[in-house]
Parts: structure tokens; sequence; C-alpha cells
């Protein structure tokens, strides 16, 4: 539990996707963290899921993972998924909770 604790798993808000040049399995995603608190992220699941997708939806990630380099961009987080087969199946947030409520 203690580790659990450590992480911060928040509701986010997707603002943007976009394409990344010569990447056809990542999109590069402007996600609102809370308060208007905005992150890149880079996720995966390109080649299953088309940009619409994610634009405007509230999905769950972990926020305080250290920054990493993905295709030359830096990415403040991850969106958390399920695996069926390779293809993740994206943990959304199904109702009411403001973007930056706090998984717990």
């Amino acid at each position: 539990m203690k580790d659990f604790n450590r992480m911060d798993i928040r509701a986010v808000m997707v603002v943007n996707a976009e394409r990344i040049p010569g990447a056809t399995k990542i999109l590069k995603l402007t996600v609102d963290i809370g308060g208007g608190s905005l992150r890149t992220m880079i996720t995966g699941g390109a080649e299953f899921y088309n940009l619409d997708h994610f634009k405007g939806k509230k999905f769950i990630a972990l926020v305080n993972l250290e920054p990493k380099r993905i295709s030359g961009i830096e990415s403040q987080g991850m969106l958390l998924a399920a695996d069926l087969n390779g293809k993740p199946i994206w943990l959304i947030v199904d109702g009411d909770a403001p973007t930056g409520t706090k998984v717990r």
C-alpha cells in the first residue's frame, strides 16, 4: 500500500492529440492534469485509435513519473490501460469526476 500511495494517479482530460512525424505506433497528447496544468504525454496505440478517440475525453493517468524522452519529445506522464493482446484498452472516467481528481 505504501508504494501505491506514492503514485499520483488522476482523472485527466486530453485537450489535444497529434501524430508524430515518422512514428506509426505512438501519439503526442496534451493533457490537463487539473487546475489547468498541462502536460505532454506520449502514448501508444496509434495503430488502433484515431486522434478523435482521445480529444476532449477523460482518462486515468500516472502524473508523477520522471520525464522521459520518446521520439525526441519529453513525455511527462502516462495514460493507464489494460493490455488486450498488444492493444491498449484505455482506462477512462465514467462519470462526473473533475479533471485532476486523485485515484485512491
